[in-house]
């Protein structure tokens, strides 16, 4: 069985190279994330490997124990996803206290997930809950356009909602409840992860002032668009 074959591998890597074919990716910058189908985890189980340590997250989910993440690898290349899989992405699982994660597949030469792993995992905790469970995809990227405007607009959720409505006839059906606005943090740390959650009780769209689009989605489609 060749788990480079499995649909949710092949939609992953694609993501990440459209990703970096629309100028969203420069050098490591972006990640993302996709919570596995129980179905999945036990067709792929069988080239798992448990020899990796159990590492602390940084955060507690308790709502994700015992459940497993594809995620982008830290300091990795978007770029380099599709040329070489196993050594810029990997499959973490959660153990049974959602404080703790180990790497069972990819990301060899003890590469990481993320940096943004904790705030991934904290809002994958709260779109599983809000959305019954459909939400699986979380991405980060650099859109250039969107990080022009947070220099323009003055920081509101309903001030880059209108502008963002107004400018596509589509975005209203896109994003219907609107888009929210994290002002300037500093990334990869608790402080960004909690004020990112408390939008995405509201939002499936988040704009990290400064720095770029955090959005969660049901599939890689969904969420790209």
């Amino acid at each position: 069985m060749n788990i480079l074959e499995q649909e949710f591998i092949k939609g992953f890597i694609r993501m990440c190279s459209d990703g970096f074919a629309q100028g969203w990716h420069e050098r490591n910058g972006g990640n993302l994330t996709y919570r596995m189908k129980d179905e999945e985890v036990k067709y792929v189980q069988s080239v798992f490997s448990y020899h990796r340590s159990w590492e602390d997250i940084g955060t507690e989910v308790p709502e994700l124990a015992n459940e497993y993440f594809l995620a982008t690898g830290s300091g990795k290349y978007f770029r380099n996803v599709e040329l070489d899989p196993e050594a810029n992405i990997g499959i973490v699982e959660i153990d049974k206290t959602g404080t703790k994660y180990r790497v069972v597949w990819g990301l060899i030469h003890e590469a990481v997930p993320t940096s943004e792993l904790p705030t991934h995992l904290m809002n994958h905790a709260i779109k599983k809950m809000v959305t019954d469970n459909q939400h699986r995809v979380i991405y980060h990227c650099h859109s250039t356009n969107v990080i022009a405007l947070t220099f323009v607009l003055p920081l509101k959720d309903e001030i880059f909602t209108r502008e963002l409505w107004e400018m596509a006839t589509e975005c209203p059906v896109v994003f219907p409840a609107g888009v929210g606005v994290v002002p300037w943090m500093v990334p990869g740390g608790r402080e960004i992860a909690v004020a990112t959650s408390k939008l995405m009780k509201d939002y499936d769209v988040a704009i990290w002032a400064h720095h770029g689009i955090f959005c969660s989605g049901s599939d890689f489609d969904t969420t790209f668009g």
